[in-house]
């Protein structure tokens, strides 16, 4: 089991590096910020394989964590390129 976990392990690891290309290289800010989400989703995977190969359940706060933290960053980031900004603020009120 441990040698599986171990192998996926390396896997979603390798995967990481046609990310950072994608990041780097992406021909628009749309496919760079997939390609990020994408990444918070590696890690959040990566932290979930660490804490089975490790038998402890306290990654699971830190994987939940960061998937909460990677909804709100892509949620954001996505107004930010439809709208131009993050946060609407009416004046008129």
């Amino acid at each position: 089991m441990k040698l599986f976990i171990l192998i996926a392990l390396l896997l979603i690891l390798l995967s990481v590096i046609g990310l950072l290309i994608r990041i780097i290289l992406g021909p628009s800010t749309p496919d760079r910020l997939v390609a990020l989400d994408a990444i918070s989703v590696v890690i959040i995977s990566s932290s979930a394989l660490m804490s089975m190969l490790f038998q402890t359940r306290f990654l699971i706060e830190i994987i939940l964590l960061l998937a909460i933290m990677s909804f709100i960053g892509t949620v954001a980031f996505s107004k930010f390129i439809e709208k131009g900004r993050i946060i609407d603020r009416d004046h008129n009120s």
